[in-house]
């Protein structure tokens, strides 16, 4: 009789501590994973939001663009004093220029365009699984807390039958 009583008794504990010590190993789990989460929300905000003709790449490019506009008009004028050219010749030139300049500032949207479809692609993903561990976690935090009441309600049973 005492011996289904401490039987019972023991399981319980036994079961109350694994699971105290799983649902604290859980705990720690779901904070590195909000941790996770956050960082995955601050990379969005800063990489989405970024102003694409301030990148490295698009400087270059529009940089690349204006001296070589630069050097086209140049060769114009000079070639307009030499040979007798026209004012409208060097301002067609110009704006040949100006729609070069208009053309790559078009071709740095459209890659920002597929670059903010890919960044999006990317934080969904990571937004999808971030959650599902999550959940998968509160699942096993959840079943747990099952455990324990199961190991209470077994000891008290235990203990009722030994004390009837």
């Amino acid at each position: 009789m005492l011996s289904s009583i401490f039987s019972g008794a023991a399981g319980a504990l036994g079961g109350i501590f694994g699971s105290i010590g799983k649902n604290k190993a859980i705990r720690k789990q779901m904070e590195m994973l909000s941790q996770q989460q956050s960082d995955n929300q601050d990379w969005w905000d800063r990489r989405y939001n970024e102003d694409a003709t301030q990148r490295a790449d698009a400087q270059r490019l529009l940089t690349m663009t204006e001296e070589s506009i630069k050097k086209r008009n140049k060769a114009a004028a000079g070639t307009a004093a030499v040979m007798g050219g026209t004012d409208e010749s060097i301002a067609a030139e110009k704006a040949a220029g100006n729609q070069a300049l208009a053309d790559a500032t078009s071709q740095i949207a459209a890659a920002a365009d597929a670059r903010k479809d890919q960044i999006e692609g990317q934080f969904l993903s990571r937004k999808e699984n971030l959650d599902n561990a999550m959940r998968e976690l509160e699942g096993q935090k959840q079943n747990g807390w099952d455990i324990v009441s199961s190991g209470i309600g077994g000891a008290a049973n235990g203990i009722g039958l030994g004390l009837g």
